[in-house]
């Protein structure tokens, strides 16, 4: 691939990811406004049509590795292990 041809595509790139941003914003600004509506009308269920819409809380149990780290510091050590990965990124 030339450096023209890479500039182009580095250009084409940047261009669908902040087409992508936009889109996804306007996403989550209509999500957002479902879930006004569902907060005035004070429901955690919403049928639109053929639609079922579901805004519900849910619990979950994390691990708090940080509490763990000051309180078992070694055995954290011990459990850890390193990995590799790659990370693509574009900078000007």
């Amino acid at each position: 691939m030339t450096k023209n041809e890479m500039i182009k595509k580095i250009e084409e790139l940047q261009e669908l990811e902040a087409f992508i941003e936009e889109i996804k914003t306007e996403a989550e600004t209509i999500r957002d406004s479902i879930k006004a509506e569902m907060l005035e009308r004070d429901t955690e269920e919403l049928e639109a049509g053929a639609y079922i819409v579901r805004w519900t809380s849910i619990l979950s149990n994390r691990f708090d590795t940080t509490a763990f780290k000051k309180t078992y510091g070694d055995l954290y050590k011990t459990f850890t292990k390193q990995v590799s990965s790659k990370r693509f990124c574009i900078s000007c």
